[in-house]
């Protein structure tokens, strides 16, 4: 089942707190990405990458890849050995419910569920587990807004333009 935003029985800002957004990423150093790809091209390289530079430990969660950014990948969160802070989640949203409860299982600090990965069951399962829950922001975005750093990797950088033609 996926949430409906405009649902009355579902706030999703509840799930956007900046206080809980910090919390989350500045006291955790594991982060398991659920769903990161090793094509360079997807966001969920781009963000596991960032956080590696960033010195976070990335720990991928993929079952159809065996290593990516030179880590070790497991099949499912179930099948990681190390305790994990943050569980980042690039899925759709009906696949999120099971994540949250593996999340629950593996005893994980946070459920992080990224831009469009919305869905209120997930949410409720990880919250009644003791997981703080994340909604629909991306952790690489607001690891820059928080740190200062809107201007690495391609935020500022007069690199990525809608300007015809680029930049002179």
């Amino acid at each position: 089942m996926t949430a409906q935003i405009d649902s009355p029985q579902f706030e999703l800002a509840r799930y956007q707190d900046p206080l809980t957004i910090q919390r989350a990423m500045f006291s955790a150093r594991t982060i398991a990405i659920v769903g990161l790809s090793r094509n360079e091209l997807r966001p969920s390289y781009f963000v596991g990458y960032y956080l590696k530079r960033h010195g976070y430990r990335v720990i991928p969660v993929n079952p159809r890849e065996a290593e990516i950014l030179g880590e070790k990948s497991f099949p499912s969160l179930a099948d990681v050995p190390l305790a994990v802070d943050i569980v980042d989640v690039f899925r759709a949203p009906d696949a999120l419910p099971e994540i949250a409860r593996d999340a629950v299982a593996i005893g994980a600090g946070a459920l992080w569920c990224q831009f469009g990965v919305i869905n209120a069951e997930a949410a409720r399962i990880a919250e009644a587990g003791g997981v703080t829950v994340i909604m629909d922001r991306c952790l690489k975005v607001e690891h820059a807004r928080f740190a200062g750093r809107m201007h690495w990797l391609g935020f500022n950088t007069h690199r990525i333009t809608s300007i015809r033609g680029g930049l002179e």
